[in-house]
């Protein structure tokens, strides 16, 4: 409510100095025959200080941006590609960082130097084959080495040989607004799935009359181990989502009727994560902020603020609704040994649906028992 308090207070005073401008500019009508239309020396000397001011401006703003959120861009990537997307990304923000300084300083200089005066005439170029080249050859190769860098390490990270490579193959199955998992079984491969199928427990529409789908376990928290390469399968009920993790560098889109991936093999545990010094003082400044925001909470009998733990999270990076800010998922990582206890405790899918088909039959005879009523003969009496 204060910043709207604020901005409104801003665009009212501007609007006031605005008609302080025009009330200031009647005044002055009839006291000279000069055309305020055509600028003058002293207007084009006004407006180059005023590029002056404003590239300043532009330095300080992005100094200080820097300063102050530059902490909080995610660092420490929790995968084994997430380097290298961090190395192609500070490439890229140097090289702009760079060319922004150097063009936007000539810009404004040149502006302020070959301001306009009553007697200089512009010096046209027709052609120049030589700057031109110059402009257009150095460009074409800082680009044409990032591309080329962006290929290379998207062709590492994406290209994925499940018949040579050990790696655990998990579905995430997108719908609105939520996450579930899917995990290969023994034979680690995915049994095929429909939303034809879609029924009951079966949220996922896995064809159980597939023999590779026998063994499938779902979850609804991921659990994945670390040092391990996994590949995830993606799919979309609806419509178009995301699978966003962005400590493992990692993000494809689910798209309905047909089945995306992508693999990265985890480097820390949760545990491990949550050590890193860095990680410590964040959540120690989040938990921080939340202590103070719980002291006004409770002074207007509000319920306080739980305390915050780190957790890796998948979410959804596609504006796919109403609740798409809450489409999140935990992701825990365990060590190898932990994970397959965790996985070893999961029912597979069959014996699920076979559980499933116990309890209602069950339910079923009981109910109709109950339901069970004799009626009585009905005698119509002739008159």
């Amino acid at each position: 409510m204060t910043s709207l308090l604020v901005i409104i207070v801003l665009v009212l005073l501007a609007i006031a100095l605005w008609q302080l401008t025009k009330i200031f500019d009647l005044t002055q009508m009839g006291q000279t025959a000069q055309n305020k239309q055509i600028a003058t020396f002293a207007d084009n000397r006004v407006q180059g200080y005023l590029l002056f001011g404003f590239a300043a401006f532009l330095y300080i703003f992005m100094i200080y941006g820097l300063i102050v959120w530059g902490p909080l861009v995610l660092d420490n990537p929790a995968s084994e590609h997430g380097k290298d997307v961090d190395l192609l990304m500070n490439i890229t923000w140097i090289l702009i960082f760079i060319v922004q300084f150097i063009t936007q300083l000539l810009l404004h200089y040149f502006a302020f130097k070959y301001r306009g005066t009553k007697d200089t005439k512009a010096l046209y170029f027709a052609d120049n084959n030589k700057l031109e080249f110059i402009w257009s050859v150095i460009p074409a190769v800082v680009l044409a080495g990032l591309i080329l860098y962006g290929l290379y390490a998207w062709t590492n990270i994406m290209f994925v040989d499940e018949k040579e490579e050990d790696v655990i193959v998990i579905e995430l199955y997108a719908k609105q607004f939520g996450w579930e998992a899917r995990y290969a079984g023994e034979d680690n491969v995915l049994g095929k799935a429909n939303v034809r199928y879609i029924a009951g427990i079966n949220t996922l529409g896995v064809d159980m009359a597939d023999p590779n789908a026998q063994d499938d376990k779902m979850a609804t928290e991921l659990h994945i181990p670390k040092g391990k390469k996994v590949l995830f399968k993606m799919r979309s009920q609806d419509v178009l989502h995301s699978a966003y993790m962005p400590h493992f560098r990692a993000q494809m889109n689910c798209v309905p009727g047909m089945v995306t991936q992508f693999a990265f093999t985890p480097t820390y545990t949760t545990e491990e994560y949550r050590a890193i010094p860095k990680i410590v003082e964040k959540v120690a400044n989040i938990n921080k902020l939340r202590a103070k925001q719980s002291i006004e909470l409770t002074a207007q009998g509000k319920v306080a603020l739980d305390p915050y733990e780190f957790n890796f999270l998948l979410l959804c990076n596609k504006i796919c609704g109403a609740s798409h800010y809450n489409m999140q998922m935990k992701v825990v990582v365990d060590t190898p040994e932990d994970f397959k206890a965790w996985l070893a405790e999961k029912p597979t899918m069959s014996q699920q649906m076979k559980e499933a088909e116990a309890a209602e039959q069950t339910i079923t005879p009981t109910i109709q028992a109950d339901s069970t009523q004799v009626e009585a003969p009905i005698v119509v009496m002739a008159n």
